[in-house]
């Protein structure tokens, strides 16, 4: 099932820690999903905080996976770029 994008990704990026760690299936799913609205794995909280970023103009976080599988999607507020990190990136 295709989900309809919400807001554009701009230029991708992805840390070389993530790209030795994730396979390119689970990023580009993910992909999907963050640019879809689902924001994975967030408190409500930071969930609510996303979904009124996107109708401000705001920076947008999402968080997949879990423990030593988790990694994060960020885009930026302007939308230029969305770039794909582990925790221990940031």
């Amino acid at each position: 099932m295709t989900r309809p994008v919400r807001f554009p990704l701009g230029q991708l990026a992805i840390t070389a820690n993530a790209s030795l760690r994730l396979s390119t299936e689970e990023v580009m799913t993910a992909l999907a999903r963050h640019a879809s609205g689902d924001w994975g794995d967030l408190c409500p909280e930071d969930a609510m905080a996303n979904d009124a970023a996107l109708q401000e103009g705001g920076r947008l976080l999402s968080a997949y996976g879990q423990g030593e599988e988790r990694f994060w999607i960020i885009t930026e507020a302007d939308r230029s770029a969305t770039t794909v990190l582990l925790p221990d990136d940031y």
